[in-house]
Order: C-alpha cells, then structure tokens, then sequence
C-alpha cells in the first residue's frame, strides 16, 4: 500500500480534516493509545499540550495508508503495516490514533502519533523518513502480491505523472483529471523540436504559451487556469531554454487571457455549459443511490454498535456477578479463587471484544459487496465525461484555429462564413 507521511502541527485542524464526514462515507475512530481523551481532539490536544514543554512546532507525525483501488484489505492488515511503520520510524510506544475512514467503495487509513518523548521532553528526530517508508510501501506491495505501481519499479520512485496537491487541486477545478492533463503537455514536448511545434501541440489541446511572472514559461487555458510548463512536462528551466529559447519573446498572461477571452465566443461558453450541466444531470441519479446506500449502511452500523454495546454491558454485569460478597468474597480473595476468576474475566472479556471486532468487520466487507458495483458504475461515468470534457477542450480549440485562419469571429453570420463555399 501506498504509505505518504508528514510532520504536522495544528492538532485541531488535523482532527477536524481526519473526522470530516462530508467527504468520507463511514468513519471509525479505531485506536487511541496513550490518552486519557477516549475523542480524536481531545487526544491531538494533549499531544499538543505535552509539546508545549518543547521548542517543538510540528509536534505530531501523519501518516496515510492507501492500498490499491481493488485490493481487499481486512483491518487486521492495516494495522500489522501501522506497527511495522511504528518500528520503521522509530516511534515504538508513543501515543497514537488511528482512524479508518471509507470513501467512493475503498477502505484506508491515517495514523497520528505524538513525536515528544515524554520522558526525555524532546522531539523524537525522524531522519530519511521518506525513504523507510517507501521500501516498507515496496515490501506490502510485493507480500500481497500486488502489482507495483510506477513509483516502486526499478527506474525509481520518481514517475512523469507524479503531481502536487496544488497541481491535482488546479485539475479538480477544471473537472478534468490531472494525469490526462500531464499526457497532454508531456506528449506535446516530445513531438516538438523546438518553441513553434510545441506551440502549435499546445494549442491543439487549447493551452497557449505566456511569459509568467516568476515561471518562466506557463500556459493559459481557456478559462484562464496558469500552468508551470517546467512541472507539467517534467523538465528543469535549463531544458525548457535550451528548446524553447527565452520567454520574454511569449506575451504576457494578461494578454494571453485577453486574447483567450475575446477567441472564445458566446457560443462556444453555452456549448460548454450545456454540456456540463449535461454530465451533472446524467451523474445525478448514481450521486443519490450513493447517498442513499451511505444512509442506509451508516443506520445498520449505528444498529449494529448499540447492539454490541447493550449485550457488553450485560455481559459485564454477569462477569462482576460472578464474584461473591462478605465473608464468602473475601474468603474467595485469600484461597485466591478471586484472582483466578479476575484471569477468566479479563480472557472471556478479551475473546467478547474479538467477537465484536469480527462482527464489525462482517458488516464492513458485506457492505463494500453492496457498494462495489455502484461505485464501478458512478467510476465508468466520471472516466467517459472527463473524455468528453478533453474532446470537448480539442473542438474548442479547433474552432478557434478555424476562427483564426479565417480571419472572422466564431458567431458569425453562417452566409458570411461559408462564403465561397456555397453550392449553386
């Protein structure tokens, strides 16, 4: 599975962002060790209040554990690949939370642990952090025996496709997904020899070339969205200078977003709009049969947990029954029959609390079943409109070559358009 960590400070707003039910189906706080707190906030704030004995900012390390989209990972497993981070990082015995969180029919989890040694009252230092937890993220893919992704094959961890959050956040804007955007401009600096080609490879797709202010080279879109030329093709300034020579031949972005806005013409704007409210009506229908699933899975496992709640109470009420009062009790305490039934409650609690956890985990996996199929549906859906929404940019784009060439704007009369073309 695919393990990203980091040090972190703000203990609120990391447990508001890992408790956020709007953007996650099901959450499950699984773990706290080491609080008296028995609530994520409560938990990261005493993490936060035994740092305050530090000069330590970034008191808490996260980390996310994703396996593969289909991969069917029991929690069990989870948790034996957070233990072996623990030991990877050195973080043996600190307080830590783990929490599940379950979203669009997959199943992964964060794991937050304190970096102050309590005793000691220093940051525990986590040198090439990065680095353990990739061959450890290599090693979980291998025993599973899935298949590695790009990242962990042998030409390195580095892969052309990798993007940013702010590069994936800019892509999610625009509704498109960000390693089709990556092809495009990568595809586009491999087929040119030089600024003029890889103008016009641009431009197919609807990006046009600018001077940035502080980037160098950057392209503008349609909507006005600025790219890094050097970080969507994944190459350094010197490579961009060397084939594409100096910016300061480009225009501004200012101008290029001008001319952008005076190419694309009304008609074009209500043809996109058409078309996204189009795709949302058409997703609609999957949107609201996954609420409605969501609800419906979130009532049973609030079922199930009073359920299990209620018969461990009763259980613990006959467990504490089991131990004699008066004389008879503390007899029981000095033949030390008392401490052998405090041993067969702490196994028959132990064994109630297996029970429950299996039975959760039951509910889980049929539940995922329930949720696969719609979740491969609503994933075809969203896959055919972001290629409509690209075919949708190359029309544009084209229309506007159209527009150029002919040297007349796109909402022209269809008489004065056609001029020369028409049949008598």
């Amino acid at each position: 599975m695919i393990l990203k960590g980091s040090h972190r400070g703000g203990a609120l707003q990391l447990a508001t962002h890992l408790m956020n039910e709007r953007d996650n189906d099901h959450i499950a706080l699984h773990e706290l060790r080491g609080f008296v707190s028995n609530d994520l906030a409560g938990a990261l704030d005493e993490m936060h209040a035994v740092s305050k004995g530090t000069r330590c900012q970034q008191f808490m390390f996260s980390l996310s554990l994703s396996p593969p989209k289909n991969a069917d990972c029991k929690t069990q497993e989870f948790m034996e690949a957070a233990e072996r981070a623990e030991r990877a990082l050195g973080l043996e015995g600190q307080p830590r939370a783990i929490i599940f969180h379950e979203k669009e029919g997959r199943l992964h989890a964060h794991v937050v642990w304190s970096r102050i040694d309590a005793r000691e009252m220093k940051a525990i230092n986590l040198p090439f952090f990065k680095t353990r937890l990739n061959g450890l993220s290599k090693d979980l893919y291998l025993e599973h025996g899935w298949p590695l992704p790009d990242g962990h094959r042998e030409n390195g961890w580095k892969n052309p496709l990798n993007f940013t959050l702010a590069e994936w956040q800019q892509a999610k804007r625009l509704g498109l997904d960000p390693r089709e955007l990556k092809q495009v401009f990568q595809s586009a600096w491999a087929q040119s020899d030089g600024l003029k080609s890889f103008r016009s490879a641009l431009e197919a797709h609807g990006y046009y070339l600018a001077a940035g202010d502080r980037r160098g080279f950057v392209a503008v879109d349609l909507r006005g969205e600025v790219f890094s030329v050097s970080r969507m093709c994944g190459v350094n300034t010197k490579a961009l200078s060397a084939k594409l020579g100096s910016p300061d031949r480009l225009p501004s972005v200012a101008d290029v977003t001008s001319a952008n806005a005076e190419r694309l013409s009304i008609r074009m704007r209500e043809l996109l709009q058409i078309s996204k409210e189009e795709q949302a009506r058409a997703i609609e229908p999957l949107l609201e049969e996954r609420t409605q699933i969501k609800a419906s899975q979130q009532q049973e496992r609030a079922r199930l947990k009073l359920l299990q709640e209620q018969r461990w109470q009763e259980e613990t009420q006959a467990r504490q029954g089991r131990f004699r009062k008066g004389f008879a009790g503390l007899l029981d305490r000095v033949t030390g029959r008392a401490a052998l039934m405090r041993k067969e409650n702490e196994l028959a609690a132990l064994a109630a609390h297996q029970r429950d956890e299996a039975q959760r985990e039951r509910l889980r996996e049929a539940q995922f079943e329930d949720r696969r199929d719609l979740q491969s549906r609503i994933d075809a859906c969203r896959k055919t409109q972001r290629e409509q929404r690209m075919q949708a940019a190359r029309q544009v784009a084209f229309l506007l070559e159209l527009e150029r060439a002919e040297g007349m704007p796109l909402d022209a009369p269809p008489r004065r358009r056609n001029r020369g073309l028409t049949m008598h």
